[in-house]
C-alpha cells in the first residue's frame, strides 16, 4: 500500500511539471521574433500613429537632454504640450550608450520621469538605443553651443568612433541595451524599441572625413548582436530598424545591411525626406512584407516632403508618421542640410524642419489645421 501511495504522489507531481512546462513559454519561444500575427494586432491596438522626433528646445543633442544638470522636465512638459494639443500620440525619442556608464540609475530614473510626463500628455515614445548620425566623437558633460546656422550641430553618433571599432567595449555596450530594454520591458508607457537610426550612415556631407574607415563592417555585426541583445531580455514591445536608404522593391536590390533591418525587425520603419510621390512608392515596397509600416522620419520642407503632401498618404495606408522636430531650439534644424557647406548669416527662408517657433507660435498656421484634422478624424474613427 505504501509503494502504490508513493507512486500515485509521483504520477501527480509529474504531471503537474509536464503540463507547467505546456503553458508556461520557454525563454527561447519568447525571444524570437514577433509572427505577423502578433505585430498587426499589437499595431490596431494602437490606433494611427502621429508624431515628431522630439528632443526640448533646451537640448543641443541627445546627451544634453538626458544628463542630470539639464534635463529639462519643465521644457519638456511645456512641448510635450503643444505636441497633444495638435492631436500627435507618439514621440521618437533618443537615448546614449554613455548615459548608462554615468550614472544607470540615475539615468533610469530620469526616464520615468519623462514617461511620466509623455503618459500626462497622452504620449507614447518610441525610444532609439543606437545611432550612426553626425559627430562620431561623443563626450559626457558639458556639451558646446550650436554652431551659429548650422542644421545639427552638435548631435553625436552612439556608440561613438572608439567604441564602435574596440570590440572590448561591447560587453559595456551589450550591458547599457539590456539594461535599458530590461528595466522598461513591460512598461505600457513605451511603444517600441528602434534598435538603431540610419546604422550604415557615414555622414559624408558633415563628418565624413573624420569617420571610422570601413564603419559599416563594423556597424553591422552590432547592429544584430544589438537585436539579439534586446530580445533576449523579452521586452512586451517590438523591436525595429528603419530601412532609410535605396531600393527596397526586392532583395535583389537591398543592401545587406537592409535586409537585415528587415528580417530582424518585428515591425517595418523607414524614413522618406521625398516628394508624396516617392513617399508613397516606398510605403508600396513594404508592404508586401505584411507587418505593420511605420515612417520614422519625414518632412523637409525645403526638399518636397512636408505635411501637406505625405502625411494624407500616410493615413490613407494606415503607416505611422513621426516628423522631424517639434520645437524651434539648440539642434537649430529649420536649417537645411546644405548649411554644413553654404554660409547662412540668418534663418533660412523656408524652415526645414520644425513646427513650432520656441515661444510655442506655430512656423504655419494651415499645417497645424492639417494635423490636427488627420489625428482627430483618426480618434473619431478608432
Amino acid at each position: 500500500m505504501k509503494f502504490l501511495k508513493t507512486n500515485f504522489l509521483l504520477l501527480i507531481v509529474t504531471a503537474f511539471l509536464l503540463q507547467s512546462c505546456a503553458v508556461q513559454p520557454s525563454r527561447t519561444q519568447s525571444s524570437i521574433k514577433w509572427t505577423k500575427e502578433k505585430a498587426n494586432k499589437w499595431y490596431a491596438k494602437q490606433g494611427w500613429l502621429a508624431g515628431a522626433n522630439f528632443i526640448p528646445s533646451t537640448a543641443i543633442n541627445q546627451l544634453e537632454m538626458w544628463q542630470a544638470a539639464s534635463f529639462d522636465t519643465a521644457t519638456i512638459n511645456r512641448e510635450l504640450g503643444l505636441a497633444e494639443s495638435i492631436g500627435m500620440n507618439t514621440m521618437r525619442v533618443y537615448l546614449h550608450d554613455l548615459l548608462w556608464d554615468q550614472d544607470s540609475t540615475g539615468f533610469v530614473k530620469r526616464m520615468n520621469t519623462f514617461l511620466e510626463i509623455t503618459q500626462r500628455h497622452k504620449i507614447k515614445p518610441m525610444f532609439v538605443l543606437f545611432d550612426s548620425c553626425w559627430d562620431p566623437f561623443p563626450k559626457l558633460g558639458t556639451q558646446r553651443s550650436p554652431t551659429p546656422f548650422v542644421h545639427n550641430s552638435g548631435w553625436v553618433q552612439s556608440p561613438g568612433y572608439e567604441a564602435l571599432k574596440d570590440s572590448t567595449q561591447y560587453p559595456r555596450l551589450e550591458r547599457y541595451v539590456k539594461g535599458v530594454v530590461r528595466n522598461f520591458r513591460n512598461d505600457k508607457r513605451v511603444l517600441a524599441w528602434d534598435v538603431w537610426n540610419e546604422p550604415d550612415n557615414t555622414n559624408n556631407s558633415s563628418y565624413g572625413k573624420r569617420e571610422l574607415p570601413n564603419k559599416v563592417q563594423y556597424v553591422f555585426p552590432l547592429l544584430k548582436k544589438t537585436f539579439e541583445w534586446s530580445r533576449s531580455v523579452n521586452p512586451s514591445q517590438p523591436l525595429t530598424s528603419g530601412v532609410w536608404l535605396g531600393d527596397w522593391s526586392s532583395p535583389e536590390k537591398m543592401k545587406e545591411i537592409d535586409k537585415l533591418q528587415l528580417e530582424e525587425s518585428d515591425i517595418i520603419t523607414f524614413h522618406n525626406y521625398d516628394s508624396s510621390e516617392e513617399f508613397e512608392k516606398r510605403i508600396k515596397w513594404l508592404q508586401p512584407l505584411g507587418r505593420p509600416v511605420i515612417c520614422t522620419e519625414y518632412m523637409a520642407r525645403g526638399n518636397r516632403s512636408t505635411f501637406q503632401g505625405s502625411m494624407p498618404i500616410a493615413k490613407k495606408y494606415n503607416v505611422g508618421v513621426y516628423n522631424w522636430g517639434l520645437v524651434d531650439g539648440k539642434t537649430q534644424t529649420k536649417m537645411p542640410w546644405d548649411s554644413w557647406d553654404k554660409k547662412y548669416t540668418g534663418e533660412p527662408v523656408i524652415w526645414f524642419h520644425e513646427i513650432f517657433h520656441t515661444d510655442g507660435r506655430p512656423y504655419r498656421h494651415e499645417e497645424i489645421v492639417l494635423i490636427k484634422k488627420l489625428t482627430s478624424d483618426a480618434k473619431a474613427t478608432k
